[in-house]
């Protein structure tokens, strides 16, 4: 097949939304229907014992939430899908923005009962920045919950988002009904079993017949006809070219637990999402169907199998064909790397592909050639933008607490740095270590990934830190940058990367530095020329 065809069946989405909202339940009911999988399996669930596909790694079954993103692919009619499912938690939402540079459109799931939450706020915040076309999917509608039009309001207004539904209910938790489909003109009866794979769907052509009363009942149905009619009125009809620009997006209601509104949602998304999309490098735009391969890291897992120490190098294909064993240019370092088996992946299961496109998600066995962000061309010199650190907001000093596994503690510390999970500092003073996080939560997931992957134990001591900053001084010479070093050496240490950074004790701190030294900057990301990517 062409390019340009292998191109066109690709959709490569992400599934955001705060803790709980039933994201992962979605993927799991997602792929049930494309056939990936034969039984969707219950994020936390004593009597179930069968985990969520993609929740893998062992403290997310205990847990019951996802703290990696992970990567699923599988076909439905012929449209071969790439779904990202990302945590939902706050405190590993780095790793979620950074998911969010791979994806080239997004589906935001609400809970019916809590309705928009602090966390969908943020992440919607991302995508809407990016322009990233966004369907929204409301969840549980078996249970009882907002009214539909306060939720579509209250999405438009926290989210600044404009909506158009696409489907809408039929009463809601326990006088649920079934759906009346927008997209597809008929109406889905819910019967409230979930084992049942498909849910039964009637045509309706017209609302107006006695064949919706005879369906649902004449008080549902009259309910129905006035809500539709205010729908039609006060929302803006469906156009594919404003939801692709990311100024409408459609929604649909539906319960993933039951299995149900989820077909609907996968049709009609394979019909309206886009393909895979250009993306900026700082040279220039490169487009999907360009010749030339072309690729990022967003994500590095290490130990997806724990019996093999194996490192992922997750990589978004953005143009050309990856072919194995061809030779590909690691910008970064300059060399010419080649890869004998690239991975095609289904949450932990891989198997090794031959050749993949634009949109497809490759992962490369690494050694520790890889950190986020790098690009491999066929040649060209070109670095990716916008996949940055951000600055932690929560430091400890890392101790080790079993001497005879230092060896292993360095190596885990190394390892899951470059995952992204935390970034780790060193005291220029006394060359201390510092683990610095986005959320607290990091800090046991880090200490239980030592122990249960390395066999490596540590201990944490709280550190005051309000701010890390990365240094810029604008002349490296000049005596003012030099005095800054003299006076703030206790605050100063180095990332991974060599790069300086500045510990600020509080936010007075910070101010009172940043007006004495007006030529030193202080960044709070690390990738200073991607801070307006």
């Amino acid at each position: 097949m062409s390019l340009e065809i292998e191109i066109g069946r690709r959709k490569t989405f992400g599934i955001v939304s705060h803790p709980d909202a039933g994201k992962t339940t979605l993927t799991e009911k997602l792929l049930l229907f494309g056939g990936a999988i034969q039984e969707a399996g219950a994020v936390k669930s004593n009597k179930i014992k069968k985990g969520a596909t993609s929740d893998f790694m062992e403290i997310e079954r205990q847990r019951g939430i996802s703290v990696a993103t992970s990567v699923l692919a599988f076909e439905y009619e012929g449209i071969k899908i790439n779904i990202l499912d990302t945590p939902g938690h706050k405190d590993f939402a780095e790793d979620t923005f950074r998911t969010l540079t791979a994806v080239d459109s997004v589906i935001v799931v609400i809970d019916v009962a809590k309705g928009v939450e602090e966390q969908t706020e943020k992440l919607v915040e991302v995508c809407r920045m990016r322009n990233i076309p966004m369907i929204v999917f409301i969840n549980k509608l078996d249970r009882e919950g907002k009214d539909a039009f306060e939720l579509l309001d209250e999405i438009e207004q926290k989210l600044h988002l404009k909506v158009t539904p696409l489907s809408f209910p039929i009463g809601m938790g326990y006088d649920f009904k079934g759906i009346y489909n927008i997209w597809e003109k008929n109406v889905n009866l819910f019967s409230g079993d979930n084992r049942k794979n498909i849910e039964e769907t009637i045509e309706v052509e017209d609302i107006a017949s006695q064949e919706l009363d005879d369906l649902i009942g004449d008080e549902a149905a009259e309910t129905l006809r006035e809500e539709l009619e205010l729908v039609y009125e006060v929302y803006p009809d469906f156009d594919r070219e404003a939801y692709l620009n990311g100024t409408l997006q459609p929604v649909f209601f539906g319960s993933a637990l039951n299995n149900f509104g989820v077909r609907e949602l996968l049709d009609c998304f394979i019909s309206i999402a886009p393909k895979p999309r250009p993306k900026e490098s700082d040279t220039r735009l490169v487009q999907p169907d360009e010749k030339a391969f072309s690729g990022f890291v967003f994500k590095i897992h290490a130990n997806m199998d724990p019996k093999h120490r194996d490192r992922l190098a997750f990589i978004k294909i953005v143009s050309g064909t990856f072919e194995r064993n061809t030779p590909y240019l690691h910008v970064r370092n300059g060399k010419k790397m080649k890869f004998s088996s690239p991975n095609a992946f289904f949450a932990e299961k891989k198997q090794v592909v031959d050749i993949s496109y634009p949109g497809d998600i490759v992962g490369l066995h690494d050694t520790g050639n890889f950190k986020i962000g790098d690009t491999l061309t066929e040649g060209e010199q070109m670095q990716y933008k916008g996949i940055p650190s951000f600055s932690p907001e929560h430091f400890k000093y890392i101790n080790n607490a079993d001497p005879m596994k230092s060896k292993q503690l360095e190596k885990g510390i190394d390892q899951l740095m470059d995952e992204g999970v935390a970034q780790l500092f060193r005291l220029e003073l006394n060359g201390r270590k510092v683990i610095g996080t986005v959320g607290a939560l990091q800090f046991e997931v880090i200490q239980y990934r030592l122990e249960h992957e390395y066999g490596a134990k540590c201990s944490y001591e709280n550190l005051n830190v309000h701010k890390a900053c990365w240094v810029d001084p604008a002349d490296p010479k000049s005596e003012e940058f030099t005095d800054f070093k003299r006076v703030k050496s206790k605050f100063l240490a180095k990332d991974k990367q060599g790069q300086l950074v500045f510990f600020a004790d509080s936010a007075f701190t910070l101010q009172m530095t940043q007006s004495k030294y007006p030529n030193v900057k202080l960044h709070f990301i690390s990738e200073f020329e991607s801070v307006h990517a």
